[in-house]
């Protein structure tokens, strides 16, 4: 766990705030960049940094680190494991593995059973190689895979090791899987919907995903992040 960095959790705001490693839970549709843009204007700060992106379709813990003596202990957060919440959809893929782009291809997923999911998910549990998503902020040729994949490109990605160290099924309900992931850094949660589904021979994307802890701090202890900009700067909220 880093330390010796001040860590900021809900509540009252101190001054000064920087430097520090700030919690905050990302709202639905903004993108990691969005919420620092918004916190280095709410708080006045120039250097502001996050430790692990998020997609804009998801929600939940990004730590922002504040000032530059927290900015260069980013490595220190983004090595620390991940806890996954998120619904997995069962017969439908698409180019993102998730809710971001449009359905390609439906299958009929009502004969897969529950066996074959648990055997599906266990060869998905532990140390794997997963190949990233063509939607994905990964450089190839020094440009960003998603701006190639908006062009139509087709590219050969190379597979990754990483370490999902829990693969739970919370729920069933029909199609959809409520599922709870732990995993280390580099892990796409959009790749394991995808390759459950591909396992399966139905497809499968992701629909819902929120990251409800990095090491050991949890989404609880994070600021909402409207309610951050109104405490620090309420005349403007």
């Amino acid at each position: 766990m880093p330390g010796e960095l001040r860590i900021v959790t809900a509540g009252p705001l101190e001054e000064p705030v920087a430097p520090c490693a700030l919690l905050v839970d990302k709202p639905k549709g903004m993108t990691s960049f969005g919420v620092v843009k918004k916190v280095r204007w709410a708080l006045d700060i120039k250097k502001v940094g996050h430790a692990g992106t998020l997609d804009p379709m998801a929600t939940g813990l990004l730590i922002l680190l504040l000032g530059r003596e927290a900015t260069r202990q980013q490595d220190r957060f983004m090595g620390l494991p991940k806890v996954y919440t998120g619904t997995i959809r069962l017969g439908q893929t698409t180019a993102s593995y998730d809710a971001e782009t449009p359905i390609e291809v439906e299958t009929d997923a009502t004969d897969v059973t529950d066996s074959d999911l648990e055997d599906a998910v266990r060869d998905l549990t532990g140390e794997i190689m997963q190949r990233p998503p063509i939607y994905s902020a990964i450089k190839k040729g020094g440009e960003r895979l998603y701006k190639k994949a908006r062009r139509g490109e087709t590219l050969e990605i190379e597979p990754r090791p990483t370490s999902v160290y829990s693969f739970d099924i919370a729920e069933r309900r029909g199609a959809d899987l409520d599922v709870r992931i732990e995993c280390s850094k580099g892990t796409y949660i959009r790749s394991l919907a995808h390759d459950l589904g591909a396992a399966l021979e139905v497809g499968g994307h992701l629909t819902v995903l929120r990251r409800e802890a990095i090491g050991p701090f949890e989404v609880g202890e994070a600021f909402d992040l409207e309610a951050l900009v109104t405490a620090a700067r309420p005349r403007d909220a």
